[in-house]
């Protein structure tokens, strides 16, 4: 399932922001394609997705990820980056004081939900938040609804991890989800090399991406996080 063109100019023009009435002035318009680098932890791979032109990057705060970030460390990476640029702090089952004290240390500005957290756990911490969902077929879908996040993060479905896998889903799902009306950030296999073929297919609200971009888990390749960015402008 593709966009028309009619539609396509239609849905850009749509673009839901970012964030709802109570946003900082910063993020209230129409953004491009949102990136979000996701899995940093150390400070050179942060400073290379900055210089890169990223959205937003992500810290994973849950142990068994081979991407896990300390949160002293994370702590520390944020004390470099610029204001503007977004750090989400992905959870998987945490504990509430965890969330809380990532946020204080961290200087969070959106939370990210991978494993089996209620709704009402999601949107609990006055903090902008986002659903993730692996995305098995079309019955993941009817999950999506039960949460209002301010956001909704579509991943590949794999049995044996929760994120992080390097394989795509059906995008046309993807576009099917659309329909609940809140940003989509579209993650699951994505590439330099595949990144344009996704927007050009989905128009997501932003992309996601880790494994893609690595040399190996937790490290970054930097040419391929620049040619990541630059697929994705050109795709606009």
């Amino acid at each position: 399932m593709c966009y028309s063109k009619r539609q396509a100019a239609s849905l850009k023009r749509k673009r839901i922001k970012f964030l709802e009435s109570d946003a900082p002035a910063a993020y209230k318009f129409i953004m491009s394609t949102r990136v979000k680098i996701c899995g940093i932890t150390n400070p050179a791979d942060a400073q290379a997705v900055v210089k890169a032109g990223a959205d937003a990057l992500g810290y994973i705060f849950y142990l068994k990820s081979p991407r896990f970030v300390e949160l002293e460390q994370a702590a520390e990476i944020s004390k470099t980056l610029p204001s503007l640029i977004m750090r989400v702090g992905v959870f998987v089952n945490a504990p509430e004081k965890l969330i809380t004290r990532a946020i204080a240390d961290c200087g969070l500005t959106m939370l990210q939900f991978h494993g089996d957290e209620s709704p009402e756990f999601c949107t609990q911490f006055g903090l902008m938040s986002m659903k993730a969902f692996r995305v098995h077929g079309r019955e993941t879908l009817e999950q999506i609804p039960k949460y209002h996040t301010d956001a909704y993060l579509l991943d590949a479905y794999s049995s044996t991890t929760l994120g992080g896998t390097g394989e795509k889903f059906n995008w046309d799902l993807a576009v099917e989800a659309q329909k609940f009306g809140k940003p989509i950030f579209l993650a699951g296999g994505l590439t330099p090399e595949n990144v344009a073929e996704a927007i050009g297919k989905v128009y997501p609200f932003g992309v996601d991406v880790s494994s893609g971009v690595e040399m190996a888990p937790g490290k970054k390749d930097h040419a391929k996080v620049k040619a990541f960015i630059d697929a994705v402008r050109h795709a606009e």
